[in-house]
């Protein structure tokens, strides 16, 4: 079997995928909840839905950094990998042991996109279709509930030390538009930013986010100085593409309120 990756690299697999490593947690996640758990036989420490499953599954590292020979034990068939959360380096290197599907999700048809693959490749084609259908009939809900709300400006922080924050070209400025709210940092992916400029920027709203870095309610008096309102968010919900996305609008839909 043939299949063509979201960067448009050809791949060659075999007809039977019986062994698959994930490399990417959102899509680990997706993976279980197309029935692939039992295929599923190396995944990354951060892959943390379902909660058991790290206590089940090989881990063979991070999104970042993996051990290459305990992937090679493994002996997957597939490697599932994100031009965003892997390196090129190591996608190069998992080349030649298994074949490597990269994904590459900016907006929500790249997520359907790579649903809709993942359909294809794992013959799941009409759970997938049911769960992206479920997904676009949220979405004009969340639409429908949202167009009396206007526009408000925020500035949805990653980090603390450095501040860093989420700007264009990313799925969770997508994600933000999907809930009118408009990003202040259009000029880079994940800028370093600073108080100075956070004030200059003038958002209504500063969104702290559970992920990568964990955001809590003893985090807001650090951004008080700012005189902004502040507002702590669930960062999977806004940054985790696939079956996620289910419960993303559902919590889209009180997160205006």
């Amino acid at each position: 079997m043939e299949v063509i990756d979201q960067l448009q690299r050809k791949i060659s697999l075999p007809n039977v995928l019986k062994r698959i490593i994930s490399l990417v947690p959102s899509q680990t996640e997706l993976l279980v909840d197309l029935g692939l758990e039992e295929n599923l036989v190396g995944i990354t420490k951060f892959c943390v839905h379902p909660q058991y499953l790290r206590k089940t599954k090989t881990i063979v590292g991070g999104t970042k950094q993996v051990k290459i020979e305990k992937i090679k034990a493994l002996e997957p068939d597939i490697i599932l990998c994100n031009k965003e959360e892997n390196t090129k380096e190591m996608v190069e290197e998992l080349q030649e042991i298994a074949p490597v599907h990269v994904s590459d999700i900016v907006k929500i048809d790249d997520a359907f996109t790579l649903m809709h693959q993942y359909g294809e490749i794992f013959q799941k084609e009409a759970l997938v279709g049911t769960m992206v259908n479920s997904v676009r009939e949220k979405i004009v809900v969340l639409q429908e509930k949202l167009q009396d709300k206007p526009v408000k400006k925020v500035a949805y922080f990653i980090w603390k030390k450095p501040l860093m924050v989420a700007g264009k070209e990313t799925f969770i400025d997508e994600l933000l538009k999907l809930n009118k709210f408009e990003n202040v940092f259009k000029e880079s992916r994940y800028p370093e930013t600073s108080f100075e400029e956070i004030k200059a920027k003038n958002p209504d709203v500063i969104l702290l986010s559970s992920e990568p870095y964990p955001f809590k309610e003893k985090h807001k008096e650090y951004f008080s100085a700012l005189n902004i309102e502040i507002q702590l968010v669930d960062g999977e919900y806004f940054s985790w593409y696939g079956s996620r996305l289910v419960g993303a609008i559902d919590y889209f839909k009180t997160l205006r309120s």
